[in-house]
């Protein structure tokens, strides 16, 4: 019994993951018509990534929604996209990207397949991985609203240029299931194509690329790391600095020293690595005093 709670808890993200992007992505009968979902439920967004278009798709993007909102002529802000946002980030931070976001998942099981000379980082890391916030600044706001065409209409950049998981989810389906899709495919589709497969391939060797180096709405979430309610702490009583909990994490984060880091995605790997018991995020219970000496003895 142990043996098999240990074995639960350790995996207890991935289902969470997995019953989550099966929920979000519970309309059955879009894949097999390759049509997309219209009702009510889409004008709620979901917290991750999920693409409008995808015919599985029940709620709709943040970002998506937030340059949708940003490229029309008739509205100047998104109220509610950026509530919804700021809501999540306030609560958890990091963590919808780590337990709710389909896309995670994705790349979370291709790093798991084996392939030699593995590593946390690609060279550059510490200025790759601004990018992503150059992306949010630029193709999530800015474009949108400053690149209009003849009608004063913005596009979605960032979902018509960039997005894999929208190509992954939306994009292949409706194009396998539509053959006058097929034969409207253009230079675009080969290009995003091109930005999923990519991303695909270096998911094998490097965790996350996409959340680390380019997502936006990561960028978004990871800036309320420091202030979420769900956030980590570090006993400085029980730390020893032995470096474990960096070793564990797979995006490298020195935890000791920056428990809250804006990359940070909640996936408690240094809680578990700690041989200490020093690092809790803010739901958990601080032990007693007394249940700390127990613990020494």
């Amino acid at each position: 019994m142990g043996k098999r709670l240990v074995w639960a808890k350790q995996h207890l993200r991935t289902w969470v993951q997995i019953g989550f992007a099966a929920l979000s992505n519970g309309y059955a009968a879009g894949f097999m018509r390759g049509n997309i979902y219209k009702g009510p439920l889409k004008f709620i967004c979901v917290p991750g990534l999920n693409c409008y278009s995808c015919p599985g798709a029940l709620g709709s993007c943040p970002i998506g929604a937030f340059q949708s909102v940003l490229a029309s002529r008739n509205y100047h802000f998104a109220f509610y996209v950026s509530g919804f946002l700021i809501f999540f980030g306030a609560l958890l931070g990091r963590l919808t990207c780590g337990w709710l976001c389909p896309f995670g998942l994705v790349q979370d099981l291709l790093h798991k397949i084996p392939v030699p000379k593995k590593r946390k980082l690609l060279p550059g890391d510490k200025f790759l991985k601004y990018l992503k916030y150059v992306i949010l600044i630029g193709f999530v706001i800015l474009l949108p609203l400053t690149v209009l065409d003849i009608v004063g209409q913005g596009q979605p950049w960032f979902c018509k240029y960039i997005c894999p998981s929208g190509t992954l989810f939306a994009g292949i389906p409706l194009v396998a299931a539509n053959p006058l899709l097929q034969a409207a495919l253009g230079w675009l589709f080969t290009w995003k194509s091109a930005i999923l497969i990519g991303l695909v391939l270096l998911s094998l060797w490097v965790y996350r690329p996409f959340c680390r180096y380019l997502c936006p709405l990561g960028a978004i979430y990871g800036l309320f790391n420091p202030i979420a309610l769900y956030r980590f702490q570090v006993d400085a009583d029980h730390c020893t600095h032995c470096g474990r909990c960096q070793k564990a994490c797979k995006f490298d984060i020195s935890v000791q020293n920056q428990p809250n880091s804006p990359d940070c995605i909640r996936c408690g790997d240094c809680i578990r690595a700690c041989p200490h018991g020093a690092i809790r995020s803010t739901l958990r219970r601080r032990p007693s005093a007394g249940g700390h000496e127990r613990a020494k003895t």
